[in-house]
């Protein structure tokens, strides 16, 4: 520890060895910095980040110069989705202590992934547009583009509140139970949630547990079919166990279900026979004219089915070559739009028209134009392409999703949201075996992540469902 006053080293004395400083308030001050800075590393262990936050504030109010306590606030604020937050408190950590600061790493980990740093700004500033759509009275606005924040950014608790509210103000209250449940997993012991969520539990009379399931139904106490009987005779006790017996209702339903039962009976013995020859008869009658009328029919209709099989084969040739033709145009028009605006500097509006041409019905100069916009525009089209494809998504489009996921993954591979979407629009399409390819590709690039086990999961239902389909199907073999 140095003295604030002239930077020398203190000793256990309450002054300063070099220039004579009584140093005891600056010794507390250091030790409350320490001590806040404990509990605030207990509270973000286990996930009580609003308390950590509060904690990590005190402790760098009583020593700015605390660069483990700024280096954890980062993480908290950064495990809340307050990216910008967090890479405020690692810069001034970095300029503290220059060398040796493990703020530095978080820095560098933030700059090489500057699509996900760019994703999560955007992400903030949707926010503020979401909430400003609120204040104007376009909450429907509000709600599709907080769906979309949350999906990109899954932390982002306010993020997480708005939503909710947007939820209890059309009185849907399960979906804001749904939407807190999820920021509580984040952060839980956050007031505003916990205040939205006894809310909720007012207007629907119903006490939000945010344990695990397993949790619940472990802790779940056996019920039992009612109370035992406890009676005394001649001085000794005896515990007769509880009894069933059926209720008066349930009798009832019966008999009246046995009785339907014989009534419908009766009908079908008494008056189906005479009904089934009366329909039979009539069926026969109708069958005997409609044969007449259908033979003299038969030779025009098969000449007719002659001249139609070679009209059809025209037609489609015809309709191909169109399709053909038309697909291509629109390829040349959407390269020059391209280029125009590649011209004009507008890197996204040629990644939006690029994303449009089909490169394999141009011609060999065309496709050198083609390649070459393409690899000036690659990072933008790959956002445009991913950005596309989620949506799509998000609108249960799964064949879009798949074709421009598909595409972005040709221009990154190794992007996990790409890889992530497009292996469930594969699964919620009934295309298992390309969905099983794309999780194994997952778990391959992630090894050893939660993304992989994730995955795995998914791969193991996949193969599990299959499993039982062809379980079923030998089954029902073996019955015939």
């Amino acid at each position: 520890m140095n003295c604030m006053n002239c930077g020398a080293l203190l000793t256990e004395s309450a002054y300063c060895p070099k220039c004579g400083c009584d140093v005891v308030v600056q010794k507390q001050a250091i030790v409350l910095s320490g001590l806040f800075y404990n509990q605030g590393l207990e509270k973000a262990g286990i996930r009580d980040l609003s308390g950590a936050i509060d904690q990590l504030k005190r402790s760098l109010k009583f020593n700015k110069l605390n660069v483990p306590a700024r280096n954890l606030l980062g993480l908290v604020y950064f495990e809340t989705g307050e990216v910008v937050a967090a890479l405020s408190e690692w810069v001034i950590s970095k300029n503290i202590q220059p060398e040796g600061n493990i703020a530095a790493e978080y820095i560098n980990r933030l700059q090489k992934d500057a699509n996900k740093l760019d994703t999560i700004n955007q992400t903030i500033k949707k926010y503020n547009q979401a909430l400003q759509n609120c204040r104007d009275g376009n909450e429907d606005v509000a709600l599709i583009q907080l769906k979309k924040i949350l999906a990109q950014n899954p932390k982002l608790i306010k993020g997480y509140h708005l939503l909710a509210l947007l939820h209890m103000r059309n009185e849907d209250y399960e979906k804001a139970r749904k939407t807190l449940k999820k920021a509580a997993r984040i952060d839980k012991t956050n007031t505003t949630t916990l205040r939205f969520l006894r809310e909720v539990d007012e207007q629907t009379g119903t006490v939000t547990s945010l344990e695990p399931r397993w949790h619940a139904w472990g802790n779940r106490e056996k019920t039992t079919g009612g109370e035992p009987t406890v009676y005394t005779v001649d001085n000794d006790t005896i515990v007769q166990p509880p009894t069933f017996r059926d209720t008066t209702i349930g009798a009832t339903l019966v008999n009246i279900g046995i009785g339907l039962l014989i009534g419908a009976a009766t009908v079908w013995f008494l008056f189906m026979p005479a009904k089934t020859q009366d329909i039979n008869r009539t069926a026969n009658d109708k069958v005997t004219e409609y044969s007449n009328t259908m033979a003299s029919q038969a030779a025009q209709i098969l000449r007719l089915q002659d001249e139609i099989t070679t009209s059809q084969g025209t037609v489609e040739t015809a309709n191909t070559q169109i399709d053909e033709a038309t697909r291509k145009t629109d390829s040349y028009e959407n390269l020059l739009k391209a280029v125009n605006a590649l011209n004009g500097e507008s890197y996204t509006t040629a990644a939006t028209a690029l994303t449009s041409v089909d490169a394999s019905l141009l011609s060999v100069d065309a496709k050198a134009t083609y390649d070459s916009i393409f690899s000036q525009v690659q990072s933008t089209m790959f956002k445009k392409l991913k950005e596309i494809g989620m949506d799509a998504f998000d609108n249960k489009d799964y064949a879009t999703a798949i074709t421009n996921l598909t595409q972005a993954m040709a221009i990154q591979k190794e992007d996990y949201e790409v890889m992530n979407y497009l292996a469930h629009s594969y699964r919620l399409s009934g295309d298992t075996a390309n969905s099983d390819v794309t999780f194994q590709l997952i778990i391959d690039t992630f090894p050893g992540t939660k993304r992989a086990t994730n995955a795995q999961a998914y791969l193991s239902t996949n193969q599990s469902a299959e499993n039982t389909s062809n379980g079923d199907e030998d089954t029902g073999t073996e019955q015939e």
